[in-house]
């Protein structure tokens, strides 16, 4: 599914480390609390208000139809957090991370920030403990469904899901890009790519490669813009399908970025083997995914892990769990790249 950029895990745990043990619980306690500030800014759109000049609470609350006395308690918060700041004139302006807000950011998280707010997110959150207690996703608990079937029926939540999503390629494309030579193959093929930002990416950054999307019919019909807009639509074709059925044959290298962390260990392996089956010795798949570390060492990757367990009922593997994984189902694990973001290319072989 996603996956945030914490760059500065560390920093934070040294900052958390140095707090009272009664103030770090009380932090981490009301953390949810300015998720939703979060969440109400980015839905207001506040952030695009603030692009060209600081603005006061009055001028914030008439354009986005808000109680002024109450948006600047949740300004207030936020800025008190380093998101927007409050000048000397009492106008709120942005600072880098509220720059993330902004809708025509290069790397805007606004997207992503109003899939984590709403309602969807939250009510399954709530239902935690039924993960805990069974080791069932909450999803299907409270929404009687599985999460991917529930989002093909019902269209806008989807968007809100596709929009984040699509957010959070924009901040990985460069890093995977910088990262992973592709210069070696000739078709790349990626499964359940989306609207195809990351592949688009690709192809622009390496123009002797050919390149196929592949995923459900109604993904790839609303991939044909935005693929015509990167300029990469006559070298990608665009392929629909259910990978958990078959997977494209003829490609070098299969690409999947939050894919096979979506699921648990026998779901995955049905899509390592059709990609093996659709492969020749030597094909390579190619995974954009975090990697877990170990015991007690600070990582986003942890946090995703329980929201793979509470949504869709996959997880975040460790390499060796990778390797394992890998080697069930015709591969060799031969390289976990890192990258300028908690994501990794994990390359393996088909053997």
């Amino acid at each position: 599914m996603y996956a945030l950029q914490n760059n500065n895990s560390s920093v934070a745990s040294a900052a958390t480390a140095a707090l009272p043990p009664e103030a770090l619980v009380m932090q981490i306690s009301a953390g949810f609390m300015l998720s939703q500030a979060l969440y109400v800014a980015a839905k207001l759109g506040v952030a695009d208000l603030l692009a060209d000049e600081p603005r006061s609470i009055d001028e914030l609350a008439k354009s986005t139809g808000t109680h002024a006395p109450s948006l600047y308690r949740f300004m207030r918060a936020l800025a008190a957090s380093g998101v927007f700041a409050e000048n000397p004139d009492g106008q709120f302006e942005l600072t880098p991370p509220a720059e993330l807000l902004r809708t025509d950011a290069p790397a805007s998280l606004r997207d992503f920030v109003i899939f984590i707010g709403d309602d969807l997110h939250w009510h399954t959150w709530a239902k935690a403990l039924y993960s805990a207690q069974t080791g069932k996703t909450a999803f299907e608990h409270v929404y009687g469904m599985e999460i991917f079937p529930y989002l093909a029926k019902n269209p806008e939540p989807a968007q809100i899901f596709d929009r984040a999503m699509t957010s959070l390629s924009a901040m990985a494309t460069p890093a995977v890009i910088e990262a992973y030579d592709f210069s070696s193959i000739n078709k790349l093929i990626d499964v359940a790519g989306g609207h195809g930002s990351l592949l688009a990416g690709i192809l622009k950054a390496n123009p002797q490669v050919a390149g196929a999307l592949f995923d459900m019919p109604p993904v790839i019909e609303g991939a044909k813009k935005l693929l015509e807009k990167e300029g990469v639509a006559a070298r990608c074709e665009l392929i629909a399908g259910d990978f958990f059925e078959s997977v494209p044959v003829g490609g070098d290298a299969y690409l999947m970025k939050h894919i096979i962390h979506d699921w648990d260990d026998e779901r995955a392996s049905q899509i390592l083997k059709n990609c093996h089956r659709a492969m020749k010795i030597g094909g390579k798949v190619l995974l954009v995914e975090m990697v877990v570390a170990s015991r007690n060492e600070p990582q986003y990757a942890k946090l995703q892990d329980l929201e793979m367990l509470l949504f869709p009922g996959g997880c975040e593997r460790t390499e060796d769990e990778y390797r394992k994984l890998f080697d069930a189902n015709g591969f060799k694990l031969t390289r976990i790249i890192p990258t300028k973001s908690p994501l990794n290319m994990i390359e393996a072989v088909k053997k």
